[in-house]
């Protein structure tokens, strides 16, 4: 018997489908007799939404998508069309401008395999959406030193960038080719990330910038968010677990995050602009 269209472009054939009702059955009759969830092949079992593995995920990671989305095209607009340009070059003022651009294509990247991993969990979803991830955190950590420490010169933020992208490709590599760690890649990416939370937190506290408390809620947010990611616990009604709802916490911080770094530009820009003007304008006579 052909399954229906939905379940075939899923990858749902006979055995993997046999295997999901199995589940849900045996999950019925333990729940029955009061025993909590258990994993199989090491995931939560969760009930199918019309062929979709992990609904709420999935919606979660799609409006993530979406907010990205919105958060870097309205960053480049900004930047490009409604702030002022040098007038040498037409670039920006605004020295951070290809790092935020690389960051928010790498995110949209995540996110898009995030939900197609949650859609459907197959080998090549999940390296897909693991590297995705492994590559937003570290490139993270990059943008947070840079601009925590404001970093300007080329040279030195190739030699912060080059160590970083060398053990973040290594370690990606490591996942897809050798063996694809689940508890060796969370403490890499809980390291890099409980980091850049660090370094941002210790910048909000030292800094007059205007979107300073923004910093600290993105911060506050990450951080709890993050303890979802530590704390594992099985999914409420079959649907909602931990990762679900880090997942939903992200959403409100990607709108947040996104607005301080559109006043991060407005701000710099402005004090650029000042000091440019003042060196080329002629000392005035003692």
């Amino acid at each position: 018997m052909q399954e229906p269209l939905y379940l075939r472009w899923k990858e749902w054939d006979c055995k993997s489908d046999c295997r999901y009702h199995c589940m849900v059955k045996r999950e019925a009759d333990r729940e029955s007799l009061g025993q909590k969830p258990v994993k199989y092949h090491g995931k939560w079992p969760f009930k199918r939404v019309f062929g979709f593995q992990e609904p709420v995920s999935v919606a979660c990671s799609v409006f993530n998508l979406s907010l990205q989305f919105h958060g870097w095209l309205s960053f480049l607009i900004l930047v490009y069309y409604k702030l002022p340009l040098r007038p040498q070059n037409r670039s920006t003022y605004y020295d951070f401008t290809g790092l935020w651009n690389i960051y928010g294509i790498l995110s949209m990247n995540a996110w898009f395999w995030s939900a197609f991993f949650h859609s459907r969990d197959v080998e090549l979803t999940e390296k897909l959406d693991y590297s995705s991830a492994v590559a937003l955190v570290g490139y993270s950590l990059i943008v947070a030193i840079l601009r925590t420490l404001n970093v300007r010169d080329e040279a030195a933020r190739v030699m912060v960038a080059a160590p970083l992208i060398a053990f973040v490709t290594t370690h990606i590599l490591y996942l897809n080719f050798y063996e694809l760690d689940y508890g060796l890649n969370m403490k890499v990416c809980v390291v890099m990330g409980v980091t850049q939370l660090l370094l941002w937190a210790i910048w909000a506290g030292v800094t007059s910038h205007p979107a300073r408390y923004k910093v600290w809620t993105v911060v506050f947010g990450g951080g709890l968010a993050l303890l979802l990611e530590i704390y594992d616990f099985p999914p409420i009604w079959g649907y909602v677990d931990a990762h679900a709802v880090w997942h939903a916490t992200t959403v409100p911080l990607t709108y947040l995050w996104w607005s301080f770094i559109k006043e991060d530009a407005v701000s710099r820009t402005a004090k650029l602009m000042t000091r440019s003007k003042d060196k080329t304008e002629p000392k005035k006579a003692q």
